[in-house]
């Protein structure tokens, strides 16, 4: 079968996740970029809820990221990333619903789009979405905190799993905004994770692939769907 394709923007969060996953495993894959049509119909043909990322594989094609990770796992030779204790893998999904519910919108969706993804376009921070989010971040740390404290190098223990690559790109595009940089030193075994899995191949390799360029299509974003408080 052909290799596997990732369909999104590149500094997309959830899509970096993906292709982490792919990475660490050693997958060949070809990346597509939907930058100048996101929004439109080719994209909305493959995501009708007008998201990335998706992945097409042969004949198959699937959206939704815990989706798409939890089929590249299974389909693809490399490393294992999924528990097979099943209490563990409860852990595991527990961890992929955090990061959607509880990391993501308060990391990225309030504070690094106000910090970084508009002033790169000229748009102006709202600071009473970033106010809003602070504590919600400071909060989602300390539960990273508390559950780092086993000691072990992954958010599950000694395996690292989906669950770690889930977690990363939120956290380190949080890190690139001053509110992280302060918030960070007071977690001292989170900061220790993040170490640990910064310096991971596939980390570094996918961060070399990601151009730091301003995301255009965000434009839309200041009045579509950001945050109002």
């Amino acid at each position: 079968m052909s290799e596997p394709i990732v369909y999104g923007f590149p500094r997309s969060t959830f899509v970096n996740i993906i292709r982490l996953i792919l990475t660490h495993k050693g997958v060949a894959y070809r990346f597509h970029d939907l930058e100048p049509v996101m929004g439109k119909p080719e994209h909305l043909a493959l995501h009708p809820f007008d998201r990335v990322p998706i992945l097409k594989h042969g004949d198959f094609t699937v959206y939704e990221t815990s989706a798409i990770a939890a089929y590249v796992d299974e389909a693809f030779d490399g490393p294992r990333l999924t528990p097979q204790d099943i209490r563990v893998r409860a852990r595991m999904n527990q961890w992929i619903g955090a990061v959607n519910s509880y990391y993501y919108p308060y990391m990225i969706y309030h504070v690094t789009h106000e910090r970084l993804v508009f002033p790169e376009l000229g748009i102006a921070s709202d600071e009473k979405v970033v106010a809003h989010a602070l504590p919600k971040v400071e909060t989602a740390l300390g539960v990273v905190e508390r559950e780092l404290a086993h000691g072990k190098n992954y958010l599950l223990g000694d395996q690292l799993s989906i669950a770690d690559f889930y977690l990363l790109p939120s956290t380190f595009a949080f890190s690139l905004t001053a509110e992280g940089q302060a918030m960070y030193p007071k977690f001292p075994a989170f900061c220790r994770w993040r170490e640990r899995m910064d310096n991971l191949p596939a980390t570094q390799k996918v961060r070399a692939a990601v151009p730091r360029i301003p995301i255009e299509h965000a434009r839309e974003w200041a009045s579509s769907h950001r945050p109002k408080y």
